[in-house]
């Protein structure tokens, strides 16, 4: 993923430290040394000294930040990346590759902070290094996932999805965080054309003039002419044609299990699935450690990992910072793009 940014403007992006008991302190302390990160933008991690410390020496890296304390001004120091130290984590008391409240309310406490920020307009973006649900539940037992997290945490009441990023590949997804059973029934040609329409605004806002969107079906050979289920005639092909009809570049419905060969070859920019491992399947076999979750439709970009935790590797210092990075990249990158238009950031 590229890191090129608009020199114009150098974006200002909140990264909040997930959870202590993985890989975040880790993949932390490796986007403070990255040369094409610090480049594109100007870094405020939040969260604790000591986790960063603990992430750093796993890493075998030293980043140069300067600690800053709540309360102090942000703005008034040099350049360079700052951590907002708020103290709230001994690591001696977080075992590694375990879920714990502690950890859980770690990671909420710095989300809900960088959040914060950006919504007063003191960062223009936030990114988090992974969480780990299960662990943020122990802390607010409704957790359930960052957007409905995020959107109670500033108050927003409009559509908000995720986007997954790999190599230029977009996937979005009409249903997300429910069970397979009930898809079928929360597919409405108004959903799925709201979709189409934060697809259509989300690629152009990551500078894709013309966003070319493939549409998966529902069923089996995209239903069989009716055979397989009637999803595709009755509910997404309406909305497909809806969505042509605004001038957005979709077309579909097509079978799930070919439509992501035709786009990695270039066909398309983005496949819109119609539930969540419909699309996470095919994007992480073709780029684990390089993925990227984008929370469309805020009002400022939040971007992530799209792996998880990984307890399983914690502390061990061999943790791949690639997704990582291209979320900070790919925040940087929109955040730009956005002063270039003269527009405030917005995913």
């Amino acid at each position: 993923m590229s890191g090129d940014v608009m020199p114009e403007h150098r974006p200002r992006i909140a990264v909040a430290m997930g959870d202590p008991a993985g890989i975040s302190p880790e993949l932390a302390a490796r986007i403070l040394v990255d040369d094409a990160v610090l480049a594109a933008a100007d870094l405020i991690v939040i969260g604790d000294a000591r986790v960063l410390a603990r992430g750093a020496e796993a890493a075998g890296v030293a980043p140069g930040v300067a600690v800053v304390q709540p309360g102090e001004s942000l703005r008034s120091r040099p350049g360079g990346p700052i951590l907002l130290d708020l103290g709230h984590c001994d690591p001696d008391t977080i075992p590694l590759g375990e879920i714990s409240e502690a950890g859980g309310r770690f990671a909420t406490e710095n989300f809900r902070r960088a959040l914060a920020m950006a919504a007063a307009g003191e960062v223009e973006a936030v990114c988090f290094t992974p969480f780990n649900k299960a662990a943020m539940r122990l802390v607010t037992p409704g957790y359930e996932d960052e957007i409905g997290f995020t959107a109670e945490a500033i108050g927003f009441s409009g559509v908000a999805k995720e986007f997954n990023v790999l190599e230029g590949l977009w996937n979005a997804r009409v249903t997300s965080h429910v069970p397979l059973k009930d898809v079928a029934g929360l597919l409405t040609r108004d959903n799925i054309l709201n979709n189409l329409r934060l697809t259509d605004e989300a690629l152009r806002a990551s500078g894709i003039a013309r966003p070319r969107i493939a549409v998966a079906a529902l069923n089996p050979h995209a239903g069989d002419h009716g055979n397989f289920g009637r999803e595709e005639i009755d509910v997404i092909t309406p909305a497909l044609e809806a969505g042509q009809r605004e001038q957005i570049g979709c077309e579909g419905p097509f079978p799930a299990d070919t439509v992501f060969m035709r786009a990695r070859r270039g066909d398309f920019d983005a496949v819109l699935t119609m539930y969540h491992d419909q699309g996470q399947i095919a994007m992480k076999l073709i780029g684990f450690d390089a993925g990227v979750t984008l929370m469309g439709g805020f009002p400022f970009p939040i971007c992530t990992a799209a792996h998880g935790t990984a307890y399983d590797i914690a502390g061990k210092g061999i943790a791949h910072p690639g997704a990582m990075r291209n979320a900070v990249l790919l925040a940087a990158r929109m955040v730009a793009r956005s002063h270039a238009r003269g527009n405030a950031p917005a995913a």
